[in-house]
């Protein structure tokens, strides 16, 4: 139990880098965006975003991940801190000088040939943050989780400072006839700025980040990247497979569609995405404390049993906000705009995918800490299938909810393959029955709700936090899972 307050403690102090900048994107700038936007607009906003994250995860390729396991048990830590540094900026400043040659051609590929301009910020920012990761991998393996959290919020509050003055009080200040204005702020640029405002968050973080590259004299070793390459491309091969799991969709649906029809769809989807996706806020600041927690308890004698309770309370944790967002989705439907909230229909489907992303980062500790990575790039390849077969198959026939479903569908069978490879090769004792009973009776009261709701607000509201009790009364009567949050809420007390 002392390992899994650990664990909470630290997800919480990583949620202050993770979740409240993420939050403050959701809360302040997707409601901006989807009330000042058209849903073709957004649709620009939406896809671009996507391919970022595709992008990332190609530039980074792993090394987050390879860091962790060679600092200090494979390598000296400051020589694998220094050759992932150096490899990362070789190969972040090839992929930005590639981009920029060949800009038009690449701007035509990706749809945006009349505004070559969003790509050349899009490589800039790609490149920035890829060549960052390194260095905020330092931060979460040495635990320090504040400084962490405090760039973090920095980027964030950056970006949206800059969203705001550019797309609010920079037009009103030129509808004034202040033509000074216009030096640096162009009438009509509109979407163009939300990548500007992105640039500049990610140019201040690269700054403050300059005395961690600093800290560590560069030592690179090129016998010890060729080990670390050998770990790390499964990685990148699952990290590949596992961003096109998480933003197919938006890519495909244009194609798919087609036409404007095709982007105003995309702008559609995202917009529901958007707040479905609020559960994937708890699952990355859970993956940033978990990914170190679970390394360092490698070799342990207890480490399965560490592992198989954490399963457990972390499925606890993310049901309870699953059924949050799910029950009162009429308060949080306020965050996108009105011509959008057609599509809070995908809300709960999106919400349960990325329950079962998380159940799957929890297994595929099995082939992380066994050296056996490829089985991730295989499990996680054949997710990726299956994203794009119920893609292609049904979003013809269905639209954007088949979209939605897909996520289920993917992160479902990556879970049921990562089990049943992984209780072969590193079987871990995990609570399967009392799992899958919690999940369904989520899953049973959202139903409830859905059925029995009516039209008077306050009566749904009553109705949906009586249900949400009844979870909190079985989980807490099965597993004292509210007597565990008092003692780490009273143990971290006691620690200040």
């Amino acid at each position: 139990m002392n390992d899994i307050r650990k664990l909470a403690g630290q997800t919480v102090v990583y949620g202050f880098g993770t979740v409240v900048p993420r939050f403050l994107n959701y809360a302040l700038l997707t409601p901006f965006y989807t009330y000042i936007f058209s849903r073709e607009q957004y649709g620009i906003v939406t896809e671009l975003y996507a391919w970022m994250v595709l992008a990332l995860v190609i530039l980074t390729y792993g090394m987050e991940t390879t860091y962790f396991r060679f600092a200090g048990k494979k390598a000296p830590a400051e020589t694998v801190y220094g050759t992932a540094l150096v490899s990362l900026f070789a190969t972040s400043a090839f992929f930005l000088l590639t981009v920029s040659l060949f800009i038009t051609p690449v701007s035509a590929f990706l749809g945006y040939g009349n505004h070559p301009e969003y790509i050349k910020m899009f490589a800039w920012i790609v490149a920035i943050d890829a060549f960052s990761a390194i260095p905020f991998a330092w931060l979460r393996a040495n635990n320090r989780a504040a400084i962490f959290s405090i760039m973090k919020i920095i980027n964030v509050a950056v970006t949206i400072g800059s969203v705001f003055f550019f797309l609010q009080t920079a037009p009103k200040i030129a509808a004034g006839g202040n033509e000074w204005i216009l030096r640096f702020y162009k009438p009509g640029f509109d979407v163009g700025y939300v990548f500007v405002a992105n640039l500049i968050g990610s140019v201040v973080t690269l700054l403050l980040l300059v005395p961690f590259f600093l800290r560590i004299r560069p030592s690179f070793d090129g016998r010890l990247l060729g080990r670390m390459l050998s770990y790390s491309w499964p990685l990148l091969v699952g990290g590949i497979a596992g961003s096109m799991n998480e933003v197919l969709d938006k890519i495909l649906l244009r194609r798919l569609i087609g036409g404007a029809e095709g982007l105003e769809t995309v702008g559609l989807y995202g917009a529901g995405y958007k707040v479905g996706v609020l559960m994937s806020l708890f699952i990355q600041m859970y993956r940033f404390a978990a990914e170190p927690f679970f390394f360092e308890k490698a070799g342990r004698h207890d480490a399965k049993e560490t592992y198989a309770v954490t399963m457990k309370y972390f499925v606890i944790t993310a049901l309870i906000l699953f059924l949050v967002i799910n029950l009162y989705i009429e308060a949080l439907q306020v965050i996108i705009g009105p011509v959008f909230r057609e599509s809070l229909v995908v809300v709960p489907v999106i919400s349960m995918g990325y329950l079962l992303l998380g159940i799957f980062i929890n297994q595929s500790i099995w082939y992380k800490v066994d050296d056996k990575t490829i089985y991730g790039a295989w499990i996680t390849l054949l997710g990726a299938s299956v994203t794009v077969a119920v893609n292609v198959i049904f979003v013809p026939r269905f639209g954007y909810i088949a979209a939605a479903w897909a996520h289920v569908a993917c992160y479902m069978t990556m879970v049921a393959v990562s089990y049943l490879v992984g209780q072969k090769l590193y079987p871990i004792d995990y609570e399967i029955k009392r799992i899958v009973s919690y999940i369904a009776l989520a899953v049973t009261l959202y139903i409830v709700a859905r059925v029995l709701e009516g039209d008077n607000r306050i009566l749904n509201i009553a109705l949906d936090t009586g249900l949400l009790f009844v979870f909190f009364a079985a989980v807490q009567k099965k597993d004292r899972f509210f007597t565990l949050l008092f003692k780490i809420r009273h143990e971290n007390t006691d620690s200040k």
